[in-house]
């Protein structure tokens, strides 16, 4: 006998995408746990590694993060060493932020922990609906 899946609620597009931003960050932090990092941690150390060298504020606007909040990531992931605080070339009151080479080994490393993660999550769409999906993701930002 299969179970029937619960009924969603009415104006379900926000909760099913919350329902499954909630299953993705779950596993990834599962999976991020031998690193002692969360996916909060990941996606500052993917950006700061992308983008390279950018300030904590900027940090703040790409990722749609409180620079508040990006600071304690920052200071996480300087206490394990993956990443620094270098001084900007043309603003002394300001640190960029740039991943080590202990961060760019993690990051490596973790990078194909999230994108299993991805996989199991889009497991049901095939390769051309998880592109779509993932345009319309960003269409939505």
């Amino acid at each position: 006998m299969t179970q029937e899946p619960p009924p969603v609620p009415s104006g379900r597009v926000g909760y099913l995408l919350a329902r499954a931003g909630g299953r993705a960050i779950r596993n990834l932090n599962r999976a991020l746990e031998p690193y002692g990092l969360r996916s909060r941690h990941y996606t500052v150390l993917s950006a700061s590694a992308e983008h390279g060298g950018l300030s904590q504020r900027e940090l703040g606007l790409v990722l749609g993060a409180d620079p508040s909040a990006v600071v304690t990531l920052v200071d996480d992931l300087q206490r394990k060493g993956l990443v620094r605080r270098d001084p900007h070339p043309e603003d002394r009151r300001t640190r960029l932020v740039v991943v080590t080479e202990e961060g760019a080994r993690t990051l490596a490393e973790t990078r194909k922990l999230a994108h299993g993660v991805d996989d199991e999550l889009l497991a049901d769409l095939g390769p051309a609906e998880r592109r779509t999906l993932e345009e319309l993701l960003l269409r939505l930002r």
